[in-house]
């Protein structure tokens, strides 16, 4: 096999443990699968009010960010409780730490609805 051949294989056996994975998470994560009913009605909205390109473009973004850092958050926890299954402050802190990278987004990704959608209701 040549090189770019190898190469494609190889980014493609990569998507394929990529949507393993999301779908693992979605299947097994019920933040996610609250976030992803929110993503849906979100996108639903869209649609009601016809958003412009601008705005599709920062709602997919803020939904896209919040849904990947569950699931580094996820990850993060995983791990934690596969090293050191018993309560461990360092451990407290990684996880406390996490949930709040995933609270910094999911409050701008409020933030982001609110700008798009309140002049609509208005």
């Amino acid at each position: 096999m040549n090189k770019v051949f190898k190469f494609i294989v190889g980014r493609l056996r990569g998507c394929g443990y990529a949507c393993k994975g999301a779908l693992l998470l979605l299947k097994t994560e019920p933040s996610i699968q609250v976030q992803t009913v929110i993503a849906i009605l979100m996108t639903a909205l869209g649609f009601y009010f016809n958003i412009t390109s601008t705005e599709w473009i920062l709602q997919i973004f803020a939904i896209g960010l919040v849904m990947s850092i569950e699931g580094v958050n996820t990850t993060a926890e995983a791990i934690a409780d596969f090293i050191h299954p018993d309560f461990h402050d360092k451990i407290g802190f990684i996880k406390d730490v996490a949930a709040g990278a995933v609270f910094i987004a999911a409050i701008t990704a409020i933030i982001i609805g609110l700008i798009i959608y309140i002049p609509y209701f208005i």
